[in-house]
């Protein structure tokens, strides 16, 4: 990892020139598409997720876009307790210096299922990957964000009238519980220099769509990119003044 350089106001065509964005879930449908969003906005992208082969693939994509020279950092959510997401929130200050915006795009989907037939390994994980884990991640790389003149922290939502109903298991309940921290921290960050966002993507073509929704009849839903040039519009504002 490289420091990241500052940012030029002259260069509008690269809005988050100079910021460092770290994308949790960053080989997933939206993950990807945010990763490639903020890095055509200049943005150093550090890409976090479990699957190093797919990780060098966006890897890949980024560098072929011609975006700055991302970073890339394997984490496997469903084992990672705090001393994991310490060490990746030490790993980003230690070799960019700096923490501009985090995007927890994570999903732990395997089917619709009854809930009282899942598997209780199933569902445990399926907590700890959608609730658990993105708090742990906010709170190791806090401090880091909050050194910054303006951070963003994007929380990917669900519709929670869709996670209340039948089937959605672990990922419903944690979905649900993850909008709840997300307003929590809204609230408690609202005068600060940390701006928490909670996105409601809505329907995208994406693979865990796929697996809930085989066969839609309309045809697929649109690609995750519209998503992900809101992240980046958001992450483009200037900063606020607290209070």
């Amino acid at each position: 990892m490289r420091h990241a350089q500052e940012h030029d106001p002259a260069n509008d065509d690269r809005p988050l020139a100079g910021r460092v964005v770290a994308i949790v879930g960053a080989t997933g449908g939206l993950g990807r598409a945010a990763a490639l969003a903020c890095g055509s906005a200049g943005a150093t992208v550090v890409l976090i997720g479990r699957r190093v082969r797919a990780l060098e693939s966006v890897y890949d994509e980024l560098v072929a876009a011609g975006a700055s020279e991302p970073a890339i950092r394997p984490l496997d959510l469903a084992t990672a307790g705090p001393a994991e997401c310490a060490e990746t929130a030490a790993a980003i200050e230690a070799g960019l210096g700096r923490l501009d915006g985090l995007i927890l795009a994570v999903a732990d989907f395997d089917h619709l299922a009854r809930t009282a037939s899942t598997d209780p390994a199933v569902w445990l994980r399926q907590l700890h990957v959608n609730l658990a884990a993105p708090w742990l991640l906010f709170r190791a790389m806090e401090p880091i964000l909050a050194r910054a003149p303006a951070a963003d922290v994007v929380f990917v939502l669900e519709d929670p009238a869709r996670m209340r109903r039948a089937y959605w298991g672990g990922y419903g309940a944690g979905k649900v519980g993850l909008e709840g921290v997300a307003a929590s921290l809204a609230h408690e960050y609202e005068h600060s220099s940390i701006r928490i966002h909670g996105l409601r993507p809505g329907p995208m073509r994406t693979a865990l769509r796929g697996r809930a929704f085989a066969g839609e009849p309309d045809g697929p839903p649109p690609a995750p990119d519209l998503a992900a040039s809101e992240i980046v519009r958001w992450l483009s504002r200037p900063p606020a003044r607290p209070g």
